[in-house]
């Protein structure tokens, strides 16, 4: 089958390969191909619940479902995850973490899908996919950066319960904001790009973690129109990005260039090392002209967040050793006012504050196994394997859940050696 790298998906008729009982692109083309649509709806956070059930109706509809050795690991952290619902004390919470669970199932069919649609879904044509979302996420950041004011009621918006909007997740989604901006705050910031997600600090998760594979990418395609657009496109993502002032997805593209760069020259790759030196050169004048520096100054100067983060954590451990077994099901009111919920400000004290400390160790073995996996496809894709470890290092201070997961997973379930792979027969 010829690899396809283009942005579009497959055309609509089925392919040879669909006709042979392949599984087919298309639910993984609606999610990133159609993300502007779904956000514009109110339903980017939820969109992939009804895509991961088709997929699982594809899956079981074929047969022949494998996995790839360790697989294990992740299912046994979803078993815990189920366990905790015995800390739900609410409707609220239990809604809340119905939630959760779905987006983690949701993931999990997702990762077992590419795996299993590797005549379909090849490495290259997922990190078109990829790049075309990354696209939307820079697109969104200028959004923010030209008109920060810029906000719209979704059509969610008009057909849920008023009661239901009143949770602070979904009235989050009925209303898109261009910018997390909190104009009637006790110190007023300036507003921080952050469409199309939620809050800023996912925008930065997102753009951390895409940035080396659409760079993988740009290396792997031809000379063409899209490449030279590519290549202008990146030095205009670092204006967006910047003006975030977002520590964290500082520190995971600090991670991913010195790791990356590490890899590249160890394996004697002498002009990937170059292409990577000049993109970090021009991301640097690009901070200068910017002034980042003073900006990010000027910004923990006025703040308090690193403190209260610090807090926060402090709480969130103390609360879970009082639960450390299967912890509280879901976040819950600080103890101090006005401060975010114990369990949230990273996915790392999420998972720790509502599925316990064995779900925890779990959690982060699953990761690790990831990030040893894919070490064995880095001389053909070394992105692959460094997001992995970008996501191991932001887990500890953003929420990964669902599009920080999707975005190392889907790659590592395409990259996987089928040669190491266990056979799971569908039901």
């Amino acid at each position: 089958m010829r690899s396809d790298t283009a942005f579009a998906p497959a055309p609509a008729r089925p392919t040879a390969a669909e006709a042979r009982g392949d599984l087919p692109r298309w639910p993984i083309t609606s999610m990133f191909a159609a993300f502007p649509l779904w956000w514009a709806l109110g339903m980017a956070e939820m969109a992939w619940i009804p895509l991961a059930a088709a997929m699982a109706v594809l899956l079981i509809r074929r047969g022949d479902v494998r996995a790839p050795r360790g697989f294990g690991i992740w299912l046994l952290f979803l078993a815990l995850v189920a366990v905790s619902v015995i800390g739900i004390d609410t409707p609220g919470r239990l809604i809340g973490f119905v939630y959760r669970a779905l987006q983690y199932i949701s993931i999990t069919i997702a990762f077992l899908y590419v795996y299993n649609a590797r005549r379909t879904i090849t490495l290259d044509w997922l990190l078109g996919m990829l790049t075309l979302f990354w696209l939307f996420v820079v697109a969104g950041g200028w959004l923010g950066v030209i008109a920060p004011e810029f906000s719209f009621r979704t059509p969610l918006g008009y057909v849920l319960p008023r009661g239901l909007q009143s949770n602070e997740l979904v009235g989050e989604m009925v209303v898109r904001r261009a910018t997390q901006w909190n104009p009637d705050a006790w110190t007023v910031l300036d507003p921080r790009p952050a469409a199309p997600f939620l809050y800023t600090n996912g925008w930065g998760n997102a753009y951390s973690m895409l940035l080396p594979l659409v760079i993988s990418y740009v290396a792997r395609i031809p000379r063409d129109l899209r490449f030279l657009g590519l290549l202008v496109a990146i030095p205009l993502s670092f204006v967006p990005a910047f003006l975030t002032l977002n520590r964290g997805m500082f520190i995971g593209l600090g991670v991913a260039a010195v790791y990356g760069g590490l890899i590249l020259l160890a394996s004697g790759r002498v002009r990937a090392v170059a292409g990577l030196a000049a993109a970090c050169a021009v991301g640097l004048a690009a901070a200068a002209v910017l002034d980042v520096g003073d900006r990010l100054l000027g910004r923990v100067e006025s703040s308090s967040s690193t403190e209260d983060r610090a807090d926060l954590y402090q709480e969130t451990l103390v609360r879970t050793l009082q639960s450390p077994v299967f912890g509280y099901g879901a976040p819950r009111p600080s103890w101090t006012e006005g401060a975010p919920s114990a369990g949230t400000q990273g996915h790392v004290w999420m998972v720790m504050f509502s599925h316990g400390l064995p779900a925890l160790a779990i959690f982060l073995l699953a990761l690790l196994w990831l990030a040893w996996s894919t070490r064995h496809v880095r001389r053909r894709m070394t992105a692959v394997h460094v997001v992995q470890v970008v996501l191991l290092v932001e887990v500890f201070y953003y929420g990964v859940l669902p599009h920080g997961l999707v975005l190392a997973l889907l790659p590592a379930a395409a990259a996987l050696p089928h040669d190491t792979a266990l056979e799971r027969p569908s039901s």
